[in-house]
């Protein structure tokens, strides 16, 4: 019997497809994101420029400036005073020969003398019989120890182990401890400071969780660039400007305007006597539809009467960066001073 050629059915190939696509996009699963957190409003921290696509090396080249800066200004480790100190440590190694010297004299002037090398060798018959006449004792009473009851042997062995068990315990602790800071580090919600992702190139963003009493960003930041315009020292090699951030919310002129009073009231008292002259920096970044003049506009009106605006010789100036739909605000001063916060024109 001829066989008929049945023709195939292509409700296979879609089949396979959905198979491959639940596969890959499971449902009523959470896809877990891999890499770094998006930048989103509601942050604080550093607002960092680098060379296109040196993002990553960037990113960990300034968690590791600022957390170093971050210590010196906590802790009070400044590297002048580790070099005050190594100095002062060769100084008293070159005196101590001096004193060598002067000793040595101190000897010779005694061996001159006869009378007194006499009363020395007299003395040191007498404590050679003192130290005779005491290893003597010593030796009867190890033999009286020899002879001493096993329960007094039981309890010296049994106070042995004790020190023993102190001392691994005490090491099972020290391991314990060493565990939980490396647990901390692993830890992304546990860190101080963080990269995230900014979503434009060159631009990295390092989020800071301020703690009670913590610095705050323009405080590291200010540190940063006066140690870097004083010392000339170069540190970075992807970092090009480092700008503090105190508030991220959206890009919207009423967001921004919202935003942005307790920045004002906290750099910008309405009572003083002393008027500050104020700038406002404004640039954005893959976003095209937000008006400059407008955004301008809304931050010089929200400082207060009695403080001036000036472009030229500003004692503070108001940073707006504006990074795809994330607005960053922050307050910097002596911006023109300090090289425009740029750490390559600083150590240049």
């Amino acid at each position: 019997m001829a066989t008929e050629n049945k023709p195939k059915s292509r409700t296979s190939a879609p089949t396979s497809n959905n198979k491959r696509k639940q596969r890959y996009l499971p449902h009523n699963k959470p896809v877990k994101k891999k890499g770094s957190y998006p930048l989103h409003p509601g942050v604080q921290g550093f607002f960092i420029t680098c060379d296109g696509g040196r993002e990553h090396q960037a990113s960990r080249e300034a968690i590791n400036v600022i957390d170093s800066f971050y210590e010196e200004l906590v802790y009070g480790k400044d590297t002048n005073d580790e070099d005050d100190a190594e100095d002062g440590e060769d100084e008293s190694k070159s005196d101590a020969p001096e004193g060598n010297d002067a000793k040595n004299d101190n000897l010779t002037s005694k061996k001159v003398g006869s009378p007194s090398v006499e009363n020395e060798n007299s003395e040191n018959q007498t404590e050679e019989k003192t130290n005779r006449e005491e290893g003597c004792k010593n030796d009867e009473k190890q033999a009286n120890e020899a002879e001493e009851p096993p329960s007094k042997k039981k309890c010296t062995e049994a106070c042995a182990p004790k020190s023993a068990v102190q001392e691994k315990v005490e090491e099972k602790s020290i391991d314990r401890l060493i565990e939980d800071e490396l647990k901390e580090l692993g830890d992304k919600n546990k860190r101080r400071f963080l990269s995230l992702d900014s979503g434009c190139n060159g631009v990295v963003f390092v989020q800071m969780r301020k703690i009670d009493g913590d610095p705050c960003p323009k405080d590291i930041v200010q540190h940063i660039m006066t140690s870097t315009a004083s010392t000339r020292k170069h540190m970075s090699r992807f970092i090009m400007r480092v700008l503090p951030i105190e508030v991220a919310c959206y890009a919207s002129e009423e967001e921004i305007s919202r935003a942005i009073t307790p920045v004002v009231e906290k750099y910008f008292p309405v009572d003083t006597q002393d008027p500050l002259k104020f700038a406002v920096m404004y640039e954005a970044r893959a976003n095209s539809g937000i008006d400059r003049m407008k955004i301008i506009n809304s931050v010089a009106k929200s400082v207060p009467g009695p403080h001036k605006v000036d472009l030229g010789n500003p004692d503070k100036t108001i940073v707006v960066e504006i990074v795809k739909t994330v607005c960053l605000i922050g307050v910097i001063e002596k911006y023109k001073e300090l090289s425009k916060y740029n750490l390559r024109q600083l150590t240049s």
